[in-house]
């Protein structure tokens, strides 16, 4: 009961943050339209219908209304592709913060818990990693596995890695010198079980909220690695492709770069302001700044 007091009080809290609920809503559509792509998207978005190329949106050759935001130059109907790019974002974002997140809660917990030459390597390193471009270490990356939608996961993986370790780090610091922890280690409790039990289970507000904002990061890295043909290539449905694709025909059918670019601009606006909201309602002291 006392569970279920803490989650409505939490939904309580969130709901009085209109932008992070405005956020909320664009998420949930975000991934139902990841979840049901097939049954949304009235067309195969790979297949091609030279019949239909650069068809404007709400209109064909017949007059009817069958492509809502109209095709492309291969003839795909453009609403479906952007469906099915939801699904391919929401992977990314997936992959690339879990990446993130398990390297970045290894390093930044051991560095911050055992402290020293320990903390001294790891924290070197990711000073290193940090003092280079994000886009820029991500396509040095790419280049090395190759250009594949997978290994642009990865890569932005990798670039996530050093912001995740320093906020671990950082709140580990402040929660291994406190009474609760003094006590397990007086209790013989191991350093493995200290970490992992006790000291970031305590740690998961800022870890939460980075993970957040880590997702709307990593849709915009993927979509820049994709425009520049590092990332997915064609057919995938992937946005930042789809933005690459079109621009040899931005003034002459616009609607093919207009939709992609919307798409990017309210996935990556949805979760940071749902990241936003998470913030003011997890950690009060950012309730008044």
């Amino acid at each position: 009961m006392n569970e279920e007091n803490k989650i409505l009080e939490f939904y309580k809290q969130f709901r009085k943050n209109k932008s992070a609920l405005i956020g909320l809503y664009i998420v949930l559509i975000l991934i139902s339209c990841a979840l049901f792509a097939p049954f949304i998207a009235p067309y195969d978005p790979l297949i091609q219908n030279l019949d239909n190329r650069l068809i404007p949106p709400m209109w064909n050759e017949l007059g009817s209304t069958a492509h809502i935001l109209g095709t492309d130059d291969f003839g795909r109907d453009l609403f479906s592709r952007v469906v099915y790019g939801a699904r391919i974002s929401l992977m990314i974002g997936v992959i690339s913060v879990s990446i993130s997140l398990v390297f970045g809660l290894l390093m930044g917990a051991t560095a911050g818990y055992f402290g020293g030459m320990v903390d001294i390597i790891i924290m070197r390193i990711v000073d290193i990693m940090l003092s280079i471009p994000a886009i820029l270490l991500a396509i040095v990356i790419v280049s090395i596995l190759g250009p594949d939608l997978m290994n642009a996961m990865i890569a932005i993986g990798i670039v996530g890695i050093p912001t995740f370790a320093r906020i671990v780090r950082a709140s580990v610091l402040a929660e291994k010198e406190k009474e609760y922890v003094i006590a397990s280690k007086i209790n013989g409790s191991s350093s493995f079980r200290l970490i992992t039990k006790v000291v970031l289970p305590n740690c998961t507000t800022p870890i939460i909220v980075q993970a957040t904002m880590g997702f709307a990061s990593a849709v915009l890295e993927a979509a820049g690695l994709s425009f520049l043909g590092l990332g997915a290539q064609p057919p995938t449905p992937e946005w930042g492709a789809m933005l690459a694709d079109s621009l040899q025909f931005i003034t002459t059918a616009s609607w093919m770069i207009v939709y992609p670019g919307l798409a990017i601009f309210l996935t990556v606006m949805g979760f940071n302001l749902v990241g936003d909201g998470l913030m003011d309602v997890l950690d009060p002291k950012m309730k008044d700044r």
